[in-house]
């Protein structure tokens, strides 16, 4: 039977030995701090279900110990105990989402009836979020003006995603349309960020660069392989980092987040360049000229992924690595079902990878389906799919069987989408691809240059030729390609709807995620 681990942060805490004794006979572990600072350093350091958080304590205050936790572990329940009852500090404490207010002194039942409740005030929620992203507004757009590097990008990224998430959860989401101009700018910034200094990440040994997509299974993957734990690396197609946020408390009833960091998908931002580069550890012009007889070019008709078990072989060999390991691609519910009847059997390898491709199937769905183009007709509506379907998926009981089994799991993805709105023509030959973030061909033909990033010499970009004039074009922000002839329908059909391919934050800056059965081996 799981226990659950309670923080209780009280400077008089040596005066609350029997109510922690009779929680503990409850079955609760309990682990009692006597400061602000120490609770905070235990709850970076360790996973607790809930919090109790005395208000006035010396040093760091209750309510300041409070929004530092939130800042650290947004969804960890705190509750406040105090002997103020002054309407100021509640309404404070409350608007920053604490979930339940005691007031001392304490009863037995009165503490287990807490741990049992969660409290919500929406307008109080409402309030305080607001008043807090104002007040952060200004921050962010202040470092658009810094020279920011890649690790920036990451935390500029990562805090709009979580303002984004707060706003979302308010009553009239009346922030949302400062949010969406914020993130706007944010996306024209990375961008040029994006022509500044991609190239140099690929070819300066001195730059300093992101992790990339070619650079994963080495760095990250490979050094968890071998430590006596099976490890599972689930590949979810096309999960942005704010649809892992939304499933992180589906799949945190079973696993704790050991580590949760982003890397950088190489361009284009699709699954036939940045999947494949996953799994063989090389760039897409080295693919091609390695392994030719594994690589698809834009000019052939076949999948441009159906050898990703191979290239993963490949990569195995080259890093001298003789482990057990296993691939799975999942596309159809019932391979799904399949997956799950099978976990216990891949405890036996050392490394299973499982590539997921639902919720690149739902962004193309959305786009060639009127139904699902009415469910998710914006982000917010397009992470409740997402959620809905972790909440219904065979994939969630695959990950309970693992978690029950002891596993080690990992989870990313290849790259993200995003939801265009902006139309860019665009000329090309009837060889050009068809993807709607970039192009690839001969004779590209467009104005504005500075909108979009060219790339006139793709072996700098490791990207593979099909002929000596080919070029690529990628689209920034939210842009999407659109051919001259018969440019209203590409317009109506395609206008947001998500797509990949291109430069956006969205799309390059992706989780990788490490996490630990609660359950033990």
């Amino acid at each position: 039977m799981q226990r659950y681990n309670i923080l209780w942060a009280d400077d008089e805490i040596d005066l609350l030995k029997p109510h922690i004794l009779f929680l503990e006979n409850k079955g609760y572990d309990i682990t009692p701090v006597n400061s602000g600072t120490d609770a905070l350093e235990k709850v970076e350091e360790l996973p607790y279900d809930v919090v109790f958080l005395d208000e006035n304590m010396p040093g760091m205050s209750g309510l300041e110990t409070l929004n530092q936790i939130k800042t650290v572990r947004p969804g960890l329940p705190v509750i406040m105990i105090t002997k103020n009852e002054e309407e100021l500090i509640m309404e404070e404490a409350i608007g920053a989402k604490i979930a339940d207010y005691l007031i001392k002194p304490l009863n037995p039942s009165q503490i287990l009836l807490s741990v049992k409740k969660i409290l919500d005030n929406k307008r109080l929620i409402t309030e305080k979020t607001n008043l807090s992203y104002q007040q952060e507004f200004r921050n962010i757009s202040m470092a658009f003006q810094d020279d920011m590097d890649h690790e920036e990008w990451i935390d500029i990224y990562k805090k709009l995603i979580y303002w984004e998430l707060e706003i979302d959860e308010t009553e009239n989401k009346s922030m949302a349309e400062v949010f969406n101009m914020q993130k706007e700018e944010a996306n024209s910034q990375f961008s040029r960020f994006i022509k500044n200094n991609y190239e140099s990440w690929l070819n300066d040994p001195d730059a300093d660069k992101p992790l990339l997509s070619h650079q994963l299974m080495k760095k990250k993957v490979m050094p968890e392989v071998g430590q006596g734990v099976p490890v599972f690396l689930l590949v979810i197609d096309n999960l942005r980092y704010d649809q892992w946020k939304i499933i992180e408390p589906v799949i945190s009833e079973y696993f704790n987040v050991e580590s949760e960091e982003a890397y950088y998908s190489i361009l284009p931002t699709t699954t036939a360049y940045s999947r494949n580069a996953i799994m063989s550890g090389l760039l897409p012009s080295e693919m091609a000229e390695k392994y030719p007889y594994l690589w698809v070019g834009e000019d052939e008709e076949e999948g441009k992924n159906n050898a990703e078990d191979k290239f993963l072989e490949k990569q195995l060999q080259r890093m001298n690595q003789k482990i057990k390991f296993s691939y799975h691609k999942v596309k159809k519910i019932q391979e799904g079902k399949h997956l799950v009847d099978n976990i216990r059997n891949m405890m036996n390898n050392d490394l299973n990878v499982i590539i997921y491709n639902f919720v690149d199937m739902l962004s193309h769905a959305r786009t060639d389906m009127a139904m699902i183009r009415e469910l998710a007709p914006d982000e917010s509506a397009y992470r409740s799919i997402t959620r809905s379907w972790i909440d219904h998926s065979p994939l969630l009981e695959a990950l309970r069987n693992i978690a029950e089994l002891g596993g080690k799991l990992m989870i990313t993805t290849d790259h993200g989408t995003i939801r265009v709105r902006k139309p860019f023509k665009i000329i090309g030959d009837r060889n050009t691809n068809t993807n709607l973030r970039y192009k690839q061909g001969k004779n590209l033909g467009y104005a504005d240059e500075d909108k979009v990033m060219q790339v006139l010499r793709p072996e700098k970009l490791f990207l593979p030729k099909t002929n000596v004039s080919t070029t690529y074009v990628f689209a920034t922000e939210d842009q999407f390609f659109a051919y001259p002839n018969n440019y209203n329908y590409y317009v109506n059909y395609y206008k947001d709807t998500f797509q990949h391919g291109g430069v956006s934050m969205e799309e390059m800056i992706i989780p990788i995620i490490s996490l630990n059965s609660k359950y033990g081996r």
